[in-house]
């Protein structure tokens, strides 16, 4: 039952269509776990988690649940700093599809122009996996998934973004 309820809890609770046409993480928040209070969110997750261990969740909230965040707004700031930095930049588009809960990530589309045949463009997303919160995929062809560079926080993307674009 607890896998259906938290199934329940990170689906957006909107129509399809307009999660579809988010052009920022702010407008791709519609599940429950994004407008519920904190602390219930955390209950839920952390009973989930113990069945399944490798719940689908948001990095937020994996980060929050381990000690790393201290609050679920911490991590909205960050995944809006990030889209306002990316959407002033030519090339970035955020693509509001992601894993259950996520927010979504964010592709370079003129990388893709770099690879013959079919290819998934630089790609940035935000992780749980580092406290730099943020892993960029060089482009590469869809027949695999090349591993993360991990971005070590917003200084380190601010600092190295046109370099990424230009190398990747």
């Amino acid at each position: 039952m607890i896998e259906l309820e938290w199934s329940q809890a990170i689906e957006p609770h909107t129509a399809l269509a307009s999660i579809a046409a988010a052009t920022k993480p702010a407008e791709a928040r519609r599940a429950w776990v994004h407008r519920a209070p904190e602390d219930q969110v955390l209950t839920l997750y952390r009973s989930a988690s113990e069945v399944d261990p490798e719940l689908a969740a948001p990095w937020w909230l994996k980060a929050l649940a381990a000690g790393e965040l201290t609050s679920r707004a911490e991590g909205f700031l960050l995944e809006d700093r990030v889209g306002k930095l990316l959407d002033a930049r030519p090339g970035w588009v955020f693509v509001p599809w992601s894993s259950d809960g996520d927010c979504g990530y964010w592709e370079y589309m003129p990388s893709e122009r770099r690879v013959s045949g079919p290819a998934v463009p630089t790609t940035l997303v935000l992780t749980d996996r580092h406290t730099g919160w943020l892993d960029i995929y060089p482009v590469h062809l869809t027949t695999g998934k090349p591993t993360p560079l991990a971005v070590k926080g917003m200084g380190d993307l601010r600092s190295n973004l046109a370099r990424w674009e230009s190398v990747f």
